[in-house]
């Protein structure tokens, strides 16, 4: 068994694997080797396989593996992991450019804390490199209502790199741009969730082992290089519909019994400002995006009754029946951002949930 396989998921993208993926074999690499590089492909039909098999002629750490259709961002992991064995697993995205000897900082310290589940180095601009990029920056947080938010970047304010995050801290969600995950954990979790296709999967995933008393952590020490938007591009009614959608499946299966029926409640007067928001802006594909994504959760909710019902099980077993998440803030950030005007991480109050 390899001791980190990277395991990078791709549809129709040799443009990007042919920018990026020479640098990932390259350095990829551990002092005591088994490090495996596999490109996982979601049924391309461009010139992908090909640009692959010639690029793995000169190094037998690269693999490529095919799903034979696109099963999006979580089933195509999930089915990928399936057929990867390795201690660690690395989900990075084909837009990822990474750096000499990332992986060690990662490996070392997952090594040594066996409490950590999952972690994710430094996320840079790839377009501006001094800059963090918006996806997922120095590690993620969720405030009362289920907004993400991370260390480097709130909503849309992101921040330069002066190094004010250098320290490695718990977080409550590490990018699914470059998650590194004990594969151990990735399976006893069950997986990101296939019925979100993408989006916010990662998120949902890195809660329910928060939940279950499993650690995240961000190791600013490696660092990597994110573009950003190469699937779907910021202002997109279906990323804003994927984002709403999922966003609130995921407090579903989540919130501890007390809070879910108010936080929903909350949740839906949000929903519609944001969409009447979009509209005043001109945006009406994402002003029909939001309802229709309420619409979609309002149909899907049933199907998560048993989750909720599992995940509840097994934070009781767990010692955590209250599916108490210290990274989980109590306060509202729209609040915060938009009326007090605390627009930074470190300007945010720290009271834990």
């Amino acid at each position: 068994m390899k001791k980190v396989a990277v395991v990078i998921l791709n549809w129709n993208a040799e443009h990007l694997l042919r920018q990026f993926l020479p640098g990932v074999a390259a350095h990829s690499v551990l002092p005591t080797g088994e490090v495996e590089v596999v490109v996982a492909d979601n049924g391309s039909t461009d010139g992908s396989e090909a640009y692959v098999a010639a690029l793995a002629k000169d190094n037998d750490r690269l693999r490529w593996l095919p799903l034979g259709k696109n099963y999006g961002f979580a089933e195509g992991y999930n089915r990928a992991l399936e057929k990867v064995e390795a201690e660690y697993v690395v989900l990075l995205n084909d837009d990822v450019e990474v750096t000499p000897r990332w992986l060690e900082p990662l490996v070392d310290f997952m090594d040594v804390h066996r409490e950590v589940a999952a972690c994710q180095p430094k996320l840079l601009s790839q377009r501006e490199r001094g800059r963090f990029e918006y996806a997922g920056a120095c590690g993620g947080y969720l405030d009362r209502y289920g907004y993400p938010y991370c260390r480097g970047r709130v909503f849309d304010t992101v921040e330069d790199d002066h190094g004010q995050y250098n320290a490695p801290a718990s977080v409550l969600w590490a990018t699914g741009a470059c998650l590194f995950i004990r594969q151990e954990d990735y399976r006893s979790a069950g997986g990101l969730d296939s019925r979100f296709f993408a989006h916010m999967e990662e998120v949902d995933l890195c809660w329910r082992l928060r939940i279950l008393r499993r650690d995240i952590v961000c190791i600013p020490s490696s660092t990597v290089y994110h573009v950003g938007g190469a699937s779907l591009a910021a202002g997109s009614p279906r990323k804003t519909f994927l984002n709403f959608r999922n966003n609130l499946l995921m407090l579903y299966k989540n919130l501890p019994e007390g809070e879910v029926k108010r936080v929903l409640f909350v949740r839906a007067l949000f929903d519609t400002l944001a969409a009447f928001v979009f509209l005043l802006k001109g945006e009406r594909g994402n002003f029909s995006a939001v309802f229709k994504a309420r619409r979609e959760f309002r149909r899907m909710k049933q199907e998560f009754r048993a989750d909720r019902q599992s995940i509840s099980e097994r934070a009781a077993a767990s010692g955590n029946p209250d599916r108490k998440v210290e990274e989980r803030r109590r306060f509202c950030l729209l609040w915060q951002y938009h009326l007090l005007r605390r627009r930074t991480f470190s300007t945010l109050p720290d009271k834990q949930g």
